[in-house]
């Protein structure tokens, strides 16, 4: 028999409490009693007027708002409002009744700009969290692993101009100018005299660049976005060319993530490392796990120096098709030259501002080289090979490289620093940002990446009833 009483169904009064409307193991319930969130208000104490003004929002229920739009990937916050209105469980986690009214989408935005603004209130949170996780013994930072993933800015990629950039030092711009002169001394050479392009050490630190006849030694012109400056025009590979930043994040080998930092989308991995080094650098880490593009003479030198291995991948050798790869050429340490698979000597020539020592063959003897075709298409029939001045920290690494284990570790990065990125851009709407700027883009990322280790304390204590060391 057919029943037809939805509309009795619609109208129907009933005595409940909102507890017993959310199930026992709902994520929002699990995650509520992982952690005291009553540490927000000694955060957010400051930020307040004592005994004058009307009263606020809870500050708790305020952070919780984007805490459930970053763990459910909820696109915006006009649309998370939209959500907590008719889901009672976003309600009983923001301790909202039937009938309270559920802030304005702006309510946030305001309080961000009003209070939080200029503050490392969210980046306090996310330590917050983590340090629960270390309070379990859940956290080894013995092995870091690092990476850098792009998230789109919200910026028209045709509203852009063009300005010129000062490039900024290197970070090792002075001690390798130091090294540099110290191994033209050595080889009776005289010091390098300072130039204006003194700060341009290296491979260089942006994705685009677009060089004219005007442009001073130390600067060029980069695309600039209207919309959002701070962001930085990205492309790579294939991809669509778009404004983005650049989230550089630091995880331990079980996936728990341990630091961030926020840059323009132009700038490469290798330069902005050295800022998530100096925050990660002191919590015990041995071995630090990176991709080709942290595989620099810097990079290496500076985790040697402060008794971390680098583990770097195999770099195949850019070499044109049917020439020798530089492996054919031996170095000879006690002579300080190279000999090449013809058994020759190319003799040290100088060292230039890069820190490459250069090598030069003799052109007389190599133009009668049965092997000239395979080793230069130079008019002068003169071979060139450069060894940078710190090479020793590069061969250092490729020992670790082969040693024992250290492939298996460097295999870990598909699942730990690679998962992450993948789970925040699928579930934590990390594709993109609705955000303008620098600063909200790190309130964004502070919360998506406390999101995900909270959500995995919850889980793992809901699981295994874990109790603090």
């Amino acid at each position: 028999m057919m029943s037809e009483e939805n509309e009795k169904v619609r109208t129907q009064m009933s005595i409940v409490c909102i507890d017993e409307l959310v199930p026992q193991d709902h994520l929002l319930r699990i995650i509520d009693k992982a952690i005291d969130w009553s540490f927000i208000y000694d955060l957010v104490r400051d930020t307040y007027s004592d005994g004058t003004g009307r009263p606020s929002i809870d500050p708790v229920t305020l952070i919780k708002i984007p805490f459930i739009q970053y763990l459910y990937g909820i696109k915006s916050m006009r649309q998370t409002i939209k959500d907590i209105e008719v889901n009672v469980a976003y309600r009983w986690f923001l301790g909202l009744e039937f009938h309270d009214p559920v802030p304005h989408f702006s309510t946030f935005g305001k309080n961000y700009t009003r209070r939080f603004k200029d503050t490392d209130i969210f980046e306090q949170i996310f330590k917050r969290i983590l340090e629960e996780c270390y309070r379990f013994r859940l956290v080894d930072p013995t092995e870091v692993f690092v990476d850098a993933t792009h998230v789109k800015a919200r910026a028209n990629g045709r509203k852009m101009q063009k300005r010129i950039a000062e490039q900024e030092a290197h970070f090792y711009a002075e001690m390798l100018r130091k090294d540099i002169n110290s191994d033209r001394e050595l080889h009776d050479k005289k010091p390098l005299k300072d130039k204006d392009d003194d700060n341009n050490y290296g491979s260089g630190g942006g994705n685009f660049s677009d060089y004219t006849d005007d442009v001073p030694n130390d600067s060029k012109v980069i695309k600039c976005s209207t919309t959002d400056p701070e962001s930085g025009w990205f492309h790579k590979g294939d991809h669509k060319e778009v404004f983005a930043y650049g989230i550089e994040t630091a995880c331990d080998k079980n996936g728990w993530i341990l630091d961030f930092t926020v840059n323009p989308g132009n700038e490469h991995d290798s330069k902005t490392f050295k800022g998530l080094y100096d925050r990660i650098k002191t919590i015990g880490m041995k071995s630090c796990v990176v991709d080709a593009g942290y595989k620099t003479p810097a990079i290496a030198k500076l985790l040697i120096d402060d008794g971390v291995n680098p583990v770097f991948p195999y770099k195949r050798p850019m070499t044109k098709a049917g020439f020798f790869t530089k492996s054919e050429y031996v170095y000879d340490e006690y002579t300080d030259s190279y000999i090449c698979p013809n058994n020759k000597t190319l003799r040290y020539c100088t060292t230039n501002r890069d820190g490459y020592r250069e090598y030069k063959s003799n052109g007389y003897i190599c133009s009668e080289c049965p092997y000239l075709s395979q080793c230069t298409n130079s008019n002068t029939h003169v071979k060139l090979v450069t060894r940078h001045v710190w090479e020793d920290y590069m061969e250092t690494c490729e020992d670790i490289r082969h040693t024992l284990g250290m492939k298996e570790l460097y295999s870990l990065r598909k699942e730990t620093i690679e998962r992450i990125f993948g789970t925040a851009k699928e579930n934590h709407g990390f594709r993109y940002t609705q955000m303008y700027g620098k600063a909200r883009m790190k309130m964004k990322v502070a919360l998506t990446f406390a999101c995900m280790n909270l959500k995995k304390l919850a889980m793992i204590k809901e699981r295994w009833g874990l109790q603090p060391a």
